[in-house]
């Protein structure tokens, strides 16, 4: 049944699946995205930033 479907033919089919399902969550999708980036890139900035020694531990910090 499905022995002709090459891989142009699936990109369609998800794209306007895509377009037909998420196209009301697409931009809170890309927002949120946005934000963990934004999120990461700090913590990664601070964690250079603030060195320990290597014998100390490291504290568990929780993200809210």
């Amino acid at each position: 049944m499905l022995h002709n479907l090459t891989g142009w033919h699936a990109l369609i089919v998800l794209a306007i699946l895509l377009l037909v399902f998420g196209s009301t969550k697409l931009p809170s999708l890309a927002k949120g995205v946005g934000q963990s980036m934004r999120i990461l890139k700090h913590e990664v900035r601070e964690d250079k930033t603030t060195s320990t020694p290597d014998d100390a531990p490291v504290p568990y910090r929780h993200a809210s």
